[in-house]
């Protein structure tokens, strides 16, 4: 049996979503959506790396400084 795709998973939630608010519009989804996928990949990376910001620098493939501001915007900086 085949995992779903990250795209599928991704999908599936924002479906899940949507599906919650009932007829309510949602408001600035894709700022939202961003902000919180950005914010959860943070989490887990940070949490798989054992806190080490040059590792989950690499992993990220960003500089470890961006990773401090991103970590510090969304008061993931412990």
């Amino acid at each position: 049996m085949s995992r779903p795709s990250l795209h599928d998973c991704v999908r599936s939630v924002v479906e899940e979503y949507l599906d919650d608010l009932h007829d309510e519009a949602p408001l600035a989804l894709h700022e939202r959506v961003l902000a919180e996928a950005e914010r959860a990949l943070l989490q887990t990376v940070m949490q798989r790396a054992e806190g080490r910001r040059v590792v989950a620098a690499a992993w990220l493939g960003i500089n470890r400084n961006t990773l401090t501001k991103k970590l510090q915007r969304y008061g993931l900086d412990n």
